[in-house]
């Protein structure tokens, strides 16, 4: 038995249909179970463990396997990995960030996001649980929150730092690799740097919706403080927000690698952001 934390989130919902795939059982967590379909072969375990990680406990019965989004716990991850020690859990896969730098201690990551996260890595890493931490590059899945509302108005993006590159990674690559950390041994003790098969700055992610799309959209660069009010009048919290642009900001001049992680774990190519984009193509349009 497998429990997925954030079943119905983005990454959640991929491992949820993934380990069902594989013949596994799955018991999925949400808040809500009104918000998102549960898949009907999966048992829905409906929780809130950001107010009490103990609403687990039963669910955790015969668990051998945990994948953990901590955006569900709040500030209870500590409690519920010790919770799932005790009622037998064997094995943790972490969704973390690439944010988090290699070989950084909590104190010296470059910003809130990256020292949140290798925070909740130090705790799945003292947890006394076969661990392994993905360390996923920018979300395709992000275009939705920072572009969909403004090419549903018009054919132009107005965002900061044009020449930003990220190594996208799809949503079902990062679940797929997770599915595989959660069936198989081998992947202990493993931080899993994850991205897409390409670097695409912000401008090229918005060339390539417009060309998928069939839309003659195009990128309008801002300043920082601009693109740092819109966000935080779209409702992401100030401090996210200067997370983002700082990385965007370093994103002009470094380079990192693109990683083969992917396709060692999974076995296939990393999907590229053109066919995301032709999954999600709808959320786009006017």
């Amino acid at each position: 038995m497998f429990f997925v934390t954030g079943a119905t989130g983005n990454v959640g919902r991929e491992v949820v249909s993934q380990l069902l795939e594989e013949g596994a059982k799955v018991r999925g967590l949400t808040r809500d179970a009104g918000a998102a379909a549960i898949p009907d072969d999966a048992e829905p375990v409906v929780a809130n463990l950001a107010s009490d990680p103990m609403q687990a406990a039963d669910a955790l019965d015969g668990v051998s396997a945990v994948f953990l989004n901590t955006v569900a716990l709040g500030d209870n991850v500590a409690e519920f990995l010790a919770l799932a020690r005790r009622q037998g859990v064997r094995r943790v896969v972490l969704l973390s960030s690439g944010y988090v730098r290699d070989g950084a201690a909590h104190d010296a990551q470059p910003g809130f996001v990256a020292r949140k996260h290798r925070a909740e890595e130090e705790m799945v890493e003292a947890s006394g649980l076969e661990w392994t931490a993905l360390r996923p590059d920018d979300f395709a899945g992000n275009a939705l929150f920072e572009w969909a509302a403004q090419l549903r108005a018009g054919d132009v993006v107005r965002g900061a730092y044009a020449e930003a590159a990220t190594a996208v990674i799809h949503e079902r690559d990062i679940a797929a690799v997770a599915v595989r950390a959660l069936l198989e041994d081998g992947h202990t003790g493993r931080h899993y740097r994850l991205t897409g098969p390409e670097w695409l700055t912000e401008r090229d992610r918005v060339r390539i919706i417009g060309e998928v799309t069939g839309r003659p959209v195009r990128f309008e660069e801002i300043s920082p403080q601009d693109a740092r009010a819109a966000m935080i009048t779209s409702g992401l919290p100030g401090e996210i927000a200067d997370a983002v642009l700082g990385d965007l900001a370093a994103a002009v001049h470094r380079t990192r690698r693109i990683t083969d992680t992917v396709p060692l774990v999974t076995g296939r190519p990393a999907l590229a952001f053109a066919q995301w984009v032709s999954e999600n193509s709808a959320a786009f349009q006017g």
